[in-house]
């Protein structure tokens, strides 16, 4: 589908069209303090590529050199900000991320402030400077200004009860664009911070829910999987964008793969 702000789609704007549309997005993730990873990775099957700086050693300088590797691949970029970082998520889409997540969005206060640096005035109150983004998108200065409301897209996760309890506001605030579910942080909160399992009948349970009232709303849902058939069962429930696994999980699960074959 044409992005209308550009006429015809572009790498920018492949994410939120996808979205739009339907389509579900499998994505890496990547945390390991490499740009030429992402590189790398991009090259592969995946529909999007996601960088990590939460949690893991990646910096903004890192995630702003990935990005023209990742958009060179034809593939769109996300990151992840540390909890609370708002002042990076402009930043971000200055530099051509499709896509930014904001951990710990657990009041409307933090999402009114995480819209509010991803979205253009009248909506939000990002400021003017973008030039990875600019020139990824194909538009002149009024053109991307125009149109980077719609895709450049904002991921509140939710992942507490705080979140769980104020899910359908999140939701109708307006700079939100979709959620995102943090299954182990979110089977931490459900259990009270007894146990990490995010694969229990009550994570599952609560992720069921997001999906279905972030589809009354016409959000998407994205998610993050630990394993292949998390991401398998995470598509089937009807999440949009899934996470597959980890850049340490791929080489894990790689060695692990190459010595049982050698060693028999």
């Amino acid at each position: 589908m044409a992005n209308p702000a550009i006429g015809k789609p572009t790498i920018l704007s492949s994410l939120a069209d996808r979205l739009a549309k339907g389509d579900t997005i499998l994505s890496a993730w990547l945390g390991i303090d490499d740009p030429s990873i992402a590189g790398v990775i991009a090259q592969e099957g995946f529909d999007a590529v996601t960088l990590d700086m939460q949690h893991g050693p990646i910096t903004l300088g890192s995630v702003i050199r990935a990005i023209p590797l990742i958009n060179a691949a034809g593939k769109p970029a996300l990151a992840r900000i540390p909890v609370g970082e708002f002042q990076n998520v402009s930043r971000l889409f200055d530099a051509g991320v499709s896509g930014v997540i904001a951990p710990m969005i657990n009041t409307m206060a933090d999402a009114r402030a995480f819209a509010a640096y991803s979205k253009y005035p009248p909506m939000g109150e990002r400021s003017w400077g973008a030039y990875g983004g600019l020139g990824a998108s194909g538009l002149d200065q009024n053109g991307y200004l125009k149109g980077a409301n719609r895709f450049s897209m904002s991921f509140a996760m939710i992942e507490t009860r705080e979140a769980m309890a104020i899910l359908d506001d999140i939701l109708a605030l307006n700079g939100i664009d979709a959620v995102f579910v943090g299954p182990s942080d979110l089977s931490i909160a459900l259990s009270g911070g007894a146990r990490v399992d995010a694969t229990s009948k009550e994570v599952d349970e609560a992720i069921a829910h997001i999906i279905a009232r972030a589809s009354a709303a016409k959000k998407p849902v994205a998610i993050y999987a630990q394993s292949a058939e998390r991401a398998k069962a995470f598509v089937a429930m009807g999440a949009k964008l899934v996470t597959v696994m980890s850049d340490t999980a791929f080489l894990r699960t790689a060695s692990q793969t190459a010595l049982k074959i050698v060693r028999g």
